[in-house]
C-alpha cells in the first residue's frame, strides 16, 4: 500500500502556510504532511501546530538546530524513515511548487526511484523571474551537469518524490550543503547509488507572499560544491 508523506520546511511562512496545507490535503488526500519549522520568529510554527491539532495527517517538528533548507529536509527525511512511509516528497511552502503536481510526481515515483520536478523541459517553465535570474539558474544547472556528468535537466529544483529506498540508499552524514547545492548533492548521491530517475515537467511561479531565501552565499556554495563532489569522487 502506498503511504506518501510531504516534507514541508518552513521559516517565516505565516502568509503561505494557512493556504498551502489545505491545498496539499486537497491535491493528495492520502498524504501525511510534516512541517519542519526552523523556529520561525513570525509564528509559523504555532500556525502549523494549530493545523496539526485538528488534522491527524499533519505533523509538526520544531527544529532547534542550525537553520537551513538542507538541514531541515534531512531532519524531515530522518523522521519519515523512522515510520512506514513508502514515498516521501520534498516541496516548498510558498506555492512555487504547485500542489496539483503532487499526484503526478507520485505516479512518476511508481515507475522510478526518484521523480524530479523539472522546469527546463517541454511542458515546464518559470513564471515571474527576470532575465538575469533566469540566466543564472539555467547557467548554474548547465554548469553542474557538465562538471558532474549528470543527465538531468534541473539539478537545482526542489520539488521531488522519492521512493523510500532512494533515501535509504544514501548516507545523510555525507550531505554537506545547506542551500541550493543540497538539491544537487541529493541527486548526485542517489544517482551514484544506482537509483533510477524520471523527470516530470512542472511550471514554477515565483512566490507571491513572503521573502525568498536565496542569497549570494547560497549561490557561491553551489558553484564550489559541485567541484567538491567531483573531486571527492575522483
Amino acid at each position: 500500500m502506498t503511504r506518501p508523506l510531504v516534507v514541508l520546511p518552513t521559516f517565516n511562512e505565516k502568509e503561505n502556510l494557512p493556504r498551502i496545507l489545505p491545498a496539499i490535503r486537497h491535491a493528495l488526500p492520502s498524504a501525511d504532511i510534516v512541517v519542519v519549522d526552523d523556529i520561525s520568529p513570525d509564528g509559523t510554527g504555532n500556525i502549523a501546530k494549530s493545523f496539526a491539532q485538528s488534522d491527524e495527517k499533519i505533523h509538526v517538528l520544531h527544529r532547534n538546530g542550525p537553520r537551513g533548507l538542507g538541514r531541515a529536509y534531512l531532519y524531515g527525511f530522518s523522521w519519515a524513515l523512522q515510520r512506514d512511509y513508502t514515498h516521501i516528497f520534498e516541496m516548498d511552502a510558498d506555492f512555487s511548487h504547485q500542489p496539483h503536481y503532487l499526484p503526478i510526481l507520485l505516479d512518476g515515483a511508481q515507475e522510478a526511484d526518484v521523480a524530479l520536478g523539472c522546469r527546463y523541459m517541454p511542458g515546464g517553465g518559470i513564471e515571474g523571474w527576470g532575465l538575469h535570474r533566469l540566466l543564472i539558474s539555467k547557467g548554474g544547472n548547465a554548469y553542474a551537469r557538465k562538471v558532474l556528468s549528470l543527465p538531468y535537466r534541473d539539478l537545482t529544483g526542489g520539488f521531488k518524490c522519492f521512493q523510500r529506498r532512494a533515501l535509504e540508499a544514501i548516507d545523510f552524514s555525507k550531505i554537506r550543503s545547506n542551500g541550493y547545492n543540497f538539491q544537487i548533492e541529493m541527486t548526485w548521491f542517489m544517482h551514484n547509488a544506482g537509483m533510477s530517475f524520471i523527470e516530470i515537467p512542472i511550471v514554477f511561479p515565483d512566490r507571491t507572499e513572503g521573502t525568498s531565501k536565496m542569497s549570494a552565499t547560497i549561490f557561491h556554495e553551489a558553484l564550489l560544491g559541485v567541484w567538491k563532489l567531483r573531486l571527492n569522487k575522483d
